[in-house]
Parts: structure tokens; sequence; C-alpha cells
């Protein structure tokens, strides 16, 4: 079966160009970039629009417009629980969406490519610090992954930086501030903890042969300096137009990768809402052991993007005030999704992909039955 997932952002691909498949000209236009390719103007495929049906940001929309005007008429609760979700979330979205953007349009990879090679504990911080600036669905940052994998990063910083871009990314932060208040610091400071006891613990594996190594990491090259870089590009840099519609084409370009994603969370979530009984959440989603390990099948099963998953874990909070289970369905959900542990297991190797739950789990389970404790 041909390959048709976008390079760039791991997404599907619909656009055929450069001899593989782009969700969307943004990313075509990156990948030319860092190609140094020039754009093929005779490419039919590379200049014409997508229809509006092949787009899941207006699929999606146009069926959340559609459900909001069904349900205010005959389904007032489902109405009023996804109302509830919008505003909470409404300008967190947008803020994320606009330093997305900042972040898409004025950080170069090669500046993530040049820390992640090492066999160094530095390495595992470098990892998870630039984690946080990327601003792609938990999907894409698969794909980003794998790409740096390609390009040199060592296996324990590949996990490092995929575990902690998910929840510990900028904009997902500012999302999940917006559910959960100042308890989103627990959130986010957890999964950096987790991304970096894991690392290191990846690190032990590789040292011991446990783990494969990557045959690209001779590829790297050393020479280049991220301060002279930044240097270079700030002293040659004059802030014009340019740059405002280059962060209003990463904050769309991010948009149409998260939104859509987004919009399915809140959906589930007032389904859960108006459907399911709260006696449900209580018995079998509540602060206990059984509640922890419902929770943990739950978030193993369910596909969804980081974005959506943070609504359906606040939806879980909001009924049974059992945080650290709203923390094991959001870092489980990273940590066990077959999608990962599938592409690990075939870019990287089987023994890479399997330890990742071993790890990972046990960390997670132990942090949300302190936090049901404590919180």
């Amino acid at each position: 079966m041909e390959d048709k997932t976008d390079p760039v952002c791991g997404m599907k691909g619909t656009i055929k160009a450069h001899n593989h498949y782009f969700c969307s000209y943004n990313c075509i236009r990156k990948y030319e970039k860092e190609h140094n390719i020039a754009h093929v103007k005779e490419c039919a495929s590379c200049d014409k629009s997508l229809p509006w049906y092949k787009e899941k940001l207006y699929v999606v929309g146009l069926i959340t417009v559609v459900l909001m005007i069904v349900s205010y008429f005959t389904l007032p609760r489902f109405f009023n629980a996804f109302m509830d979700y919008f505003n909470l979330v409404w300008w967190a979205i947008l803020l994320g969406l606009f330093i997305g953007g900042i972040i898409d349009y004025s950080v170069p990879r090669e500046y993530i490519l040049k820390f992640l090679s090492r066999r160094k504990k530095r390495t595992i911080f470098y990892a998870v610090g630039l984690g946080f600036l990327m601003s792609a669905c938990s999907h894409g940052i698969l794909a980003i992954s794998m790409e740096l994998y390609k390009k040199g990063a060592s296996p324990p910083a590949v996990i490092a930086f995929l575990l902690a871009s998910p929840w510990a990314n900028l904009p997902i932060t500012i999302l999940l501030f917006g559910f959960f208040g100042a308890n989103a610091l627990y959130l986010i400071v957890s999964a950096i903890i987790i991304a970096i006891v894991t690392g290191f613990i990846y690190q032990i594996l590789d040292k011991k042969n446990k783990i494969e190594k990557n045959p690209n990491t001779s590829n790297i090259k050393k020479e280049f300096s991220v301060i002279k870089d930044m240097k270079k590009r700030f002293k040659n840099h004059k802030f014009s137009f340019k740059d405002v519609n280059g962060i209003m084409s990463g904050s769309w370009a991010l948009a149409k990768m998260v939104v859509w994603w987004i919009l399915i969370g809140m959906i589930m979530a007032a389904f859960a809402r108006t459907f399911v009984p709260h006696d449900f959440f209580v018995r079998y989603m509540g602060p206990t052991l059984l509640g922890l390990g419902v929770t943990l099948l739950f978030a193993t099963i369910i596909e969804v993007c980081s974005e959506g998953s943070s609504v359906l874990a606040f939806e879980i909070f909001d009924q049974t005030q059992a945080f650290g289970n709203s923390f094991t369905f959001l870092m489980a959900g990273v940590a066990t999704d077959y999608t990962e542990i599938g592409l690990i297991w075939s870019n990287i190797g089987k023994k890479t992909a399997l330890w990742l739950p071993f790890i990972t789990v046990p960390q997670i389970l132990i942090l949300g039955y302190i936090f049901n404790i404590i919180i």
C-alpha cells in the first residue's frame, strides 16, 4: 500500500507533490524550504485548492454546526454541555494557535536536530525542552519524531521528545489551563518528569544494548551553531508584513491540523455528559484503583488526538473529581497508543517500542494515584 503520510506534519496526505503526499500547501512549502527545493509552478496539484469536503476542519465544523442547531431545539442538555466547553476554552484555542504560529514561523527545525544525537544526560533535557516548543498534535508529533530519528536523533531523545510534546507543548499548556486552571501545572510538570525519567531509562537501556541503535547519527552536522545562526538571523531580519502573513499561515495550518480534533473531543465529552449516567463515572472511574484501571483501559482503546483527549479528561474530572484519573487518561493515551507504538516498532525497532508502555505506565499510575489522594 502506498504511504500517504505527510512527511512534515504526519497527517494523512491528499496532495501529491515531490514524490510525497501532503495534507496542505503550507506543508509543501515547508518541505521545499527544508530540502532547498524550488517550488514547481507547473505542478498542478501543488497550486490547486483542495475542495472543501476534503478538508477535515470544514467537514467536522459543518457537522458540529448542524449538531448544535438540531440539539438546540431537540436536545438542549447536549447543546448546553457543548457550549460549556466552548466557553471554557475558546480563548485558549485562539491564543494557542497564535503562539503555535509564531513557533512554526520563527523556530527553525535545525535547532531541534542539533541537540538530539549525543549520548549525554543533557540531551534528554534538550529533547523535552524542544518538545515544549513544538506546536503539532500528537499524531503530527509522531511524524516529526520519526523525521528527527532519520536525521540522527538518538532513540532515547526521540522517546523523550515524543512523550513531552503532546502535553507539555505550549499551545496545549494554554488549552489545559483553560480547562483545569492552576491545576494544569500538575499535568504539565508531571508530563515533563515522565518524559525525562523515561529518557534516562532509555539511555541506560541504550548503554546496555537493550534497544536499537540509530544508524543515521553520523549525519548530524556538528559544526552548526544555533547561537551564531540566531545572531545572524536577528541581524539580517527586518520585521515586515511577510512576518505577519507567515505567523497567520502557521496558525491556520495548525488550526486545520488540531481544531477538528478539539471539536470531536467536545462532541464526545458533551455526549458523555448527556447520555452516560453520573453513577457510572462515580462507580467505575472514581478516585480508586479500579477507577484508575478503567481509565487506563479507556485511554488505551480510545484513539483521539491530544487536543480532543484534553476535553474528555476534563469531563472525567468534572464527573468524578478524580484528578489523577484525568492525568492517567491524558498520559496513558500517549504512552499506550497503538499507532505510536507501531510507528516506533517499524521505524526504530521492536525493542524500543515494547519498552515504552512497560516504562511509562507504572509512572503514570503511581502519579495518578498520588494526585487522587492530594488533589
